[in-house]
C-alpha cells in the first residue's frame, strides 16, 4: 500500500526512483479507505533527508500512510530553508485539535547537553505531553528516545567521551511484537554521545528492555501498553550517513573515530557494508501493524477516550 505525501515534496522522486509507493495528495482523494495518519515531528538539522530516511521505511508496508510533518516553532532551522518549512512542515499549534495512528519523533545531534539548557525544551515536553491523548503509538528516534524516557519516566542520560559511532551487533532481550521476525542477532546504526543504562530502566515497571548490544549498550525500549517505542540508535540511515557524519566530524576539527563495523578493513576510502536494511524495514513494519494499525480505533478522536477537544498542556 502507499505512503501519502504532498504532490512537490522534494523526497518523492527520490522514493520514486527506488520503487518506493507514494501516492501523490490528489491521487489519494479519490480513495474511500481510511488510512493511518501519522505525524512526523522533524528535529534532525538537515530535514530532506531525514523526510528520505523515515518515509522509506513507513511506505514499505501494505499499509496506506498519511503524512503530516511537524517542526517545533520555538527553533529556527539554520539549514532547511523557510520556504521548505512553509510548505511542508506545521507546528503543533495548527494540529493540536487532530489526531494520529502514530507519530514518529526523529532524533537530534543535541544529546551531550542537558535537556533543560535546550532552547526548545520546554515546546518539546508540551507536544510530549500532546501526544498522550492524541496519538496511539510514538516511535521515538536516538536524541528523542533519550528525551522521551526522561521526561516521561525520570530516566536519566549518561554523556560518554568516546561517541556511540558505528553499527552494532544486538541481541533480544525481550520476545515482544516489536522485534517479531528478528534474526537473534541483528545489526543497527548508532551515533551519539549519549544513553541510557539498563538498571535505570529495571526500576520502571511500565518499561521493557527490547534489544540491546554489549558495546553500544541499550537500544530498544517499549512501554508494557505499546504506546512508546524508544529506539537509541538509527535505523532510518542510509549507507552513506555515518561517512558523512565522520567527513563532517573531521572537517569541524573533532577527534572522532572511524565508524565501527562499517568500512571494510576500516578503510574510509571504500564503500561502507550496508547490515541494517532488513532490520530497519522489519522494526518500522512491525510497529506500524502490531502498535498502530491493530491497536488504532476507526474514530480516532473517541476510540481510546481522548477528551473532545483538544488542549496543550502549558507544562514548563
Amino acid at each position: 500500500m502507499p505512503i501519502k505525501i504532498p504532490d512537490t515534496l522534494p523526497a518523492r522522486e527520490i522514493l520514486e526512483s527506488e520503487n518506493i509507493f507514494v501516492m501523490t495528495e490528489q491521487r489519494a482523494f479519490h480513495q474511500d479507505i481510511r488510512p493511518l495518519h501519522i505525524v512526523i515531528l522533524n528535529l534532525m538539522p538537515i530535514k530532506e533527508t531525514a523526510e528520505t530516511q523515515i518515509l522509506r521505511l513507513l511506505g514499505n508496508t501494505p499499509l496506506q500512510v498519511d503524512i503530516v510533518f511537524l517542526r517545533m516553532k520555538t527553533h529556527e532551522s539554520k539549514n532547511t530553508s523557510s520556504q521548505h518549512l512553509t510548505a511542508f512542515y506545521q507546528t503543533v499549534e495548527e494540529i493540536a485539535g487532530r489526531y494520529f495512528d502514530g507519530m514518529v519523533i526523529t532524533g537530534a545531534p543535541i544529546e551531550h547537553l542537558p535537556f533543560e539548557a535546550i532552547g526548545y525544551w520546554r515546546e518539546f515536553k508540551e507536544i510530549m505531553d500532546w501526544r498522550r491523548t492524541h496519538v496511539t503509538s510514538t516511535l521515538y528516534v536516538c536524541w528523542a528516545a533519550l528525551a522521551g524516557l526522561y521526561h516521561h519516566f525520570g530516566v536519566p542520560k549518561y554523556v560518554v567521551k568516546d561517541k556511540i559511532f558505528g553499527v552494532f551487533s544486538h541481541r533480544i532481550e525481550a520476545n515482544v511484537k516489536l522485534v517479531r521476525g528478528f534474526d537473534d542477532r541483528f545489526w543497527a546504526p548508532h551515533s551519539r554521545y549519549a544513553g541510557v543504562h539498563s538498571e535505570d530502566l529495571a526500576r520502571v515497571p511500565e518499561l521493557d528492555l527490547v534489544a540491546s548490544s554489549e558495546t553500544a549498550g541499550v537500544y530498544l525500549v517499549a512501554t508494557r501498553d505499546g504506546r512508546q517505542i524508544f529506539v537509541t540508535g538509527h535505523p532510518e540511515y542510509d549507507l552513506y550517513s555515518l561517512a558523512e557524519e565522520y567527513r563532517r566530524d573531521c572537517e569541524r576539527g573533532l577527534d572522532t573515530r572511524l565508524p565501527q563495523n562499517y568500512f571494510p578493513a576500516d578503510e574510509p576510502t571504500g564503500s561502507p557494508r550496508q547490515t541494517w536494511r532488513a532490520h530497519a524495514h522489519l522494526l518500522f513494519a512491525n510497529w506500524l501493524n502490531y502498535y498502530v494499525y491493530q491497536e488504532t480505533p476507526f474514530d480516532l478522536a473517541h476510540g481510546l477516550g481522548f477528551p473532545a477537544e483538544s488542549r496543550l498542556t502549558g507544562s514548563t
